[in-house]
């Protein structure tokens, strides 16, 4: 049971290691692209690809959902970011268990985000883990756990990818431990728990006298999609690419990001500069940090490089980003 990108390394997994998938359940077909066009999920196409029966239940609780999944008396319920929360009558089909495969390190970043918020949060590290679903949301007992390191740049998309994969290793050395009689549940730590709630396009709006660290780590926790935003003379644009800058002087500010302080405080959001380097955007609540911006998105635009869009648009210094649109 899966639906986004996420998912696919695990179903390839098991279908190539010799595991019987008698059913592959996603999410319906949602309307995409400017046509609104229905299209399947990423784990049906790659379903469709290995001729595995799929089911799309708009509500896993409908009865007959329920009665068809349990016709087929499967072993195990693997789940990797299906999108809907499992009732206990599902959970109680399998014969051996239900099996989530999460995307942090529980009992952290319990919920549908746990990728982004480890971002956003500045988190270095983070990882899998494999865990025996039960009622709640990814409160169920730990079986197995694998970590990895973040990038000091790495974005979303770059962690998401890797996590995928991670997903798929760390779901099948579990299978075999379960095979051995070796996977032993053990209970989430009542402390140090968190949650992941979903992204809400009120998060990506950038707050300029935030920490110059914070809007970093949400520029990269929402990219690529969908994207850290704020306004610029009213119209909407979307950043990405940021390196931080603390107390440097924007007229000399070299390709490693490294020169003397700032001449003086700015209003936080007022672009400082805008070169072949990118965009400089005074932030924090002194305004004497800044946060350089390599690459930028604009309405009719495709995502590009700052330097490539300067070559026909002009973005001046003392130009101030803001939160309010005209959409």
């Amino acid at each position: 049971m899966g639906t986004p990108d996420f998912a696919v390394p695990s179903l390839h997994a098991l279908i190539e290691n010799g595991f019987e998938v008698v059913a592959v359940v996603t999410q319906p077909d949602k309307p995409r692209g400017r046509g609104k066009a229905l299209k399947p999920s990423p784990v049906k196409l790659a379903a469709f690809t290995h001729h595995l029966p799929v089911l799309q239940p708009v509500k896993v609780r409908e009865p007959g959902f329920l009665q068809e999944i349990a016709s087929l008396q499967p072993d195990l319920i693997i789940t990797a970011a299906f999108g809907q929360i499992l009732p206990q009558a599902l959970l109680d089909i399998p014969k051996i268990m239900p099996i989530n495969v999460h995307g942090s390190l529980l009992p952290r970043y319990r919920g549908a985000a746990p990728i982004q918020w480890a971002l956003i949060n500045g988190e270095t590290s983070t990882g899998i883990t494999i865990m025996r679903m039960d009622a709640g949301m990814d409160t169920g007992p730990i079986l197995l756990q694998r970590s990895l390191e973040i990038g000091p740049e790495e974005t979303f998309g770059e962690l998401y990818a890797r996590m995928a994969v991670l997903g798929a290793e760390t779901l099948l050395e579990a299978l075999k431990l379960l095979a051995a009689g070796n996977l032993k549940p053990v209970e989430q730590p009542a402390e140090g728990v968190s949650l992941a709630p979903p992204i809400t396009p009120e998060l990506a709006w950038l707050d300029w006298r935030k920490p110059v660290e914070d809007l970093a780590n949400l520029m990269r926790a929402l990219d690529p999609k969908p994207g850290a935003c704020s306004s610029l003379n009213g119209v909407t644009m979307r950043l990405f690419r940021p390196a931080v800058v603390s107390g440097l002087r924007p007229a000399s500010l070299s390709s490693d990001t490294s020169a003397g302080p700032l001449s003086g405080p700015a209003v936080s959001g007022t672009v400082l500069s805008c070169d072949e380097r990118g965009l400089l955007v005074a932030c924090g609540q002194d305004g004497r940090s800044a946060l350089l911006v390599r690459e930028i998105l604009a309405p009719g635009k495709r995502r590009m490089r700052v330097a490539d869009y300067m070559r026909g648009n002009s973005i001046p210094a003392g130009s101030v980003f803001g939160r309010q649109t005209i959409e």
